[in-house]
């Protein structure tokens, strides 16, 4: 018999075990069931999503990668909350990193590139953005994530790609309010937009789309967001011309 066989099951089943617990808190946390600074108690999570120690306390570690959990003084974990200057800094390096990948990707993709975008967007097209609860739906955001992923699937440096999804993901729960606020129209004809100037090959265009995008983020969404402190909120744009 090879034992070796069943560790790897084993390692593939607790794997994907701690891969649902993350989906699930993530979830949770950016739809608000849990407030900024609350203290995520390790019995509890265990109770709510029904698994044992070890998923949840690898789904904290990977929630702690994508500033969405912290860790306080080796103690305990607690839900991370960011303030609107937090926001500005995330917002301008995400344009900062775009300048990159996209450019990048333009410049190396080729016709299987452009069909997967194309094929993107289509799904994005036929999924609704919200639930009849007013909620964002689950769905579209792993279709608007795809999409996005589609654009720089071609830039040639996997750390900027990781970057860029790391980024993305810390700004997911300000695009998720933003997202309540947008109608779909709205949404599916900006990202018509910039999937039009990425496959004409206009990286300039497609940036500043890309970084418009970024810019809805505005105050209004801030002040009706759970994960940013409820003061300090700038009086100006998100981004502004330096």
């Amino acid at each position: 018999m090879d034992f070796s066989d069943d560790f790897k099951a084993s390692d593939s089943q607790s794997a994907t075990l701690a891969s649902t617990v993350f989906e699930r808190l993530r979830e949770d946390i950016l739809e608000g069931h849990f407030q900024p600074g609350e203290k995520l108690r390790i019995s509890a999570l265990e109770e709510r999503y029904e698994v044992g120690t070890s998923p949840i306390r690898e789904a904290l570690n990977r929630l702690m990668s994508i500033s969405l959990v912290q860790q306080v003084d080796r103690r305990g974990f607690r839900v991370l909350s960011m303030g609107a200057k937090d926001l500005v800094e995330l917002n301008r390096t995400r344009c900062w990193v775009n300048e990159i990948v996209i450019r990048e990707s333009i410049t190396h993709g080729d016709s299987v590139w452009e069909e997967a975008i194309v094929l993107a967007y289509h799904r994005l097209w036929r999924c609704p953005m919200l639930l009849p609860d007013g909620h964002v739906n689950r769905e579209w955001e792993l279709m608007h994530r795809r999409f996005h992923a589609s654009l720089i699937a071609a830039c040639p440096s996997r750390w900027m790609r990781d970057f860029h999804e790391v980024l993305f993901d810390r700004a997911d729960w300000a695009r998720r309010a933003s997202a309540r606020r947008i109608d779909q129209d709205r949404s599916i004809a900006e990202h018509g937009a910039i999937k039009d100037a990425v496959l004409s090959r206009n990286p300039v265009l497609a940036v500043h789309l890309l970084n418009e995008a970024i810019g809805l983020l505005d105050p209004d969404t801030l002040a009706s967001t759970p994960l940013v402190h409820q003061g300090n909120v700038p009086s100006q744009p998100i981004l502004q011309q330096e």
